[in-house]
């Protein structure tokens, strides 16, 4: 009884090819492609340091113009609050002296009486 290794070693071994070695030919567009490629690679990596550089700037002009809009708004309330102590000085004054060319004088503090009133009366 034949089997199937016994008609294996009746076909014939195929040899291994061999490879030849060639040394690979450069092309002069090779180097150029590479020399290309070198060239964008600096002119991103430029680019990037650009952009980085403005937005470095950018975030200082924010942080100095933060700092100014705080000093606008603490000036703008202290102007606000000499404003009011301003108008309190003037106001007293001016009523009295308007009050006194029309006749009037201050009343007595001996002679003010105050009323009490009763809680729920009104």
């Amino acid at each position: 009884m034949a089997s199937w290794t016994d008609a294996a070693h009746a076909l014939p071994v195929p040899q291994p090819q061999r490879r030849r070695r060639s040394t690979p030919k450069r092309k002069p567009e090779a180097r150029r492609g590479v020399a290309g490629g070198a060239a964008w690679i600096v002119v991103v990596a430029v680019l990037l340091t650009g952009v980085v550089a403005l937005n470095v700037a950018v975030l200082r002009l924010n942080v100095q113009l933060d700092k100014v809009n705080v000093e606008r708004t603490r000036l703008r309330a202290e102007k606000h609050a000499l404003a009011a102590q301003l108008s309190l000085a003037a106001a007293s004054p001016r009523i009295q002296g308007l009050a006194r060319r029309q006749g009037l004088v201050p009343a007595d503090p001996t002679q003010t009486t105050y009323v009490r009133l009763r809680p729920g009366s009104r």
